[in-house]
């Protein structure tokens, strides 16, 4: 993974100035006046279809004769979770009406959503929190997981096989098959082959592969799969995984097809608007029984002894209906599993952080969410001048300057502790939420 910059080790300019801001991102828009926006398209279909998010037959099949040795090494790799998501995967229940209903709200030039009260995003803290991912820290930018080079899936996929009829069956186009590389485990494991770290590889891939980068039924780009080979290496993939889920809203919102983790999203919606952890109930939720949660919760300080506070919502005008109207006290700013947790957040207006990952750059706007981050509401901050997502260009010197001023950004970002109670100022809340209504949907939340 290429991380020599030495032929752009002049000074990389980290803002192009307020100029350059007004005159690109300055027209921010209303929900409702941003072309194609599913929110004044009621009508569009657009969850989950497109063969995406299918149940598959061969995954659990695949994972219950993995041999202990190549799970420890799962375990090492920290995907512990993602491996117990796998593992229960059929049994999850995609409750896509309120799925769709919160990508109606979803604003793709800012990469959050958009409240009454309030807007709110997947914070990359809390997704890594979530989906058990080694965590960044300030001054490891050396390990966030991308390339700048061009990605060769047969020389990562050689630790499977050398055979090139093998990797003809894996691979087509620029994506990998997941099938193919499921039955070579299969097979392996039934022979009681000690490979041992080649099958614990290939089950990373496909448990990845449909966890944490879903594009399309059984199969992942060339991109993600280099991110997923970055994992065992050590480096840092959270980034990328919340990248991804980021551009899948956006081109949802748009009207175009969803991917993305909509486990990690059905997580974070999980904690944040329809569940409250209450210590004294005696029966099980029954509405979490096939949710996410269910198997991960614990980590969360979420049990299935829990309240479900949209349990009397159902279809999709319900919902739309629930979310359009959200106050800020029905949503769960900030839960237990986030208290006193370091966020990352842009050192000031101009210097933007941006996602990295092998297919984007992805504008990174958690300095607007003030109430998850454990702030006081104050203004609502300007855009960056940074496109909200900037297809990258492998191989390109440009697009290597790109990351490398990006990298620059994450060095030196601010920090912040999550504090349980936030103070706010009654005249800034009231001048925050005038802001808050130019981003509205014209008419209202009816």
């Amino acid at each position: 993974m290429k991380r020599n910059y030495s032929a752009f080790s002049e000074d990389i300019p980290a803002y192009s100035g307020p100029k350059a801001s007004r005159e690109t991102y300055a027209d921010l828009k209303q929900l409702s006046a941003i072309p194609g926006h599913i929110y004044t398209r009621p009508e569009l279909q657009i969850l989950p279809g497109q063969r995406r998010f299918s149940k598959m037959p061969w995954l659990v099949p695949m994972l219950e004769l993995l041999p202990p040795t190549s799970i420890g090494h799962l375990k090492e790799w920290r995907l512990s979770t993602a491996f117990v998501l796998a593992k229960n995967y059929n049994k999850l229940v995609h409750v896509w009406e309120s799925v769709t209903a919160m990508v109606e709200l979803w604003h793709p030039q800012t990469n959050s959503f958009i409240f009454p009260e309030f807007e709110a995003t997947i914070l990359l803290e809390e997704l890594e929190i979530m989906l058990g991912l080694p965590r960044y820290q300030r001054g490891e930018e050396l390990a966030i997981s991308y390339t700048v080079d061009q990605i060769n899936s047969w020389s990562i996929l050689a630790y499977i096989t050398t055979k090139k009829n093998d990797l003809y069956s894996m691979t087509s186009g620029m994506h990998v098959h997941l099938l193919p590389i499921a039955q070579w485990i299969i097979s392996q494991c039934k022979r009681k082959t000690t490979n041992y770290t080649a099958i614990a590889k290939a089950a990373a891939i496909c448990i990845c592969g449909i966890i944490l980068f879903p594009e399309a039924d059984g199969a992942i780009s060339f991109g993600n799969l280099s991110i997923i080979d970055s994992i065992f290496e050590g480096m840092k993939i959270g980034q990328a995984v919340l990248g991804f889920l980021y551009a899948g809203l956006t081109s949802a919102a748009l009207g175009g097809p969803f991917y993305g983790s909509v486990v990690a999203l059905e997580l974070w919606m999980g904690m944040h608007v329809q569940f409250r952890a209450v210590e004294d109930l005696t029966m099980e939720c029954k509405t979490m029984l096939n949710h996410p949660l269910a198997y991960v919760g614990g980590r969360l300080h979420m049990s299935p002894r829990a309240w479900c506070k949209t349990a009397q919502v159902k279809g999709i005008q319900a919902w739309s209906q629930y979310l359009r109207s959200l106050t800020m006290a029905d949503f769960d700013m900030r839960p237990r599993f986030m208290h006193d947790r370091t966020i990352h957040l842009p050192q000031r207006t101009g210097l933007a952080l941006r996602l990295l990952g092998n297919g984007a750059l992805v504008s990174y706007n958690s300095d607007r969410c003030h109430l998850q981050c454990g702030a006081a509401r104050t203004v609502v901050p300007l855009l960056s001048h940074f496109p909200p997502i900037q297809e990258r260009k492998r191989g390109d010197a440009q697009d290597e300057r790109d990351m490398r001023s990006a990298v620059v950004h994450w060095e030196g970002c601010a920090t912040s502790a999550i504090q349980a109670e936030v103070e706010e100022d009654d005249e800034a809340i009231t001048e925050y939420i005038e802001a808050l209504k130019k981003l509205q949907p014209a008419g209202g939340n009816n």
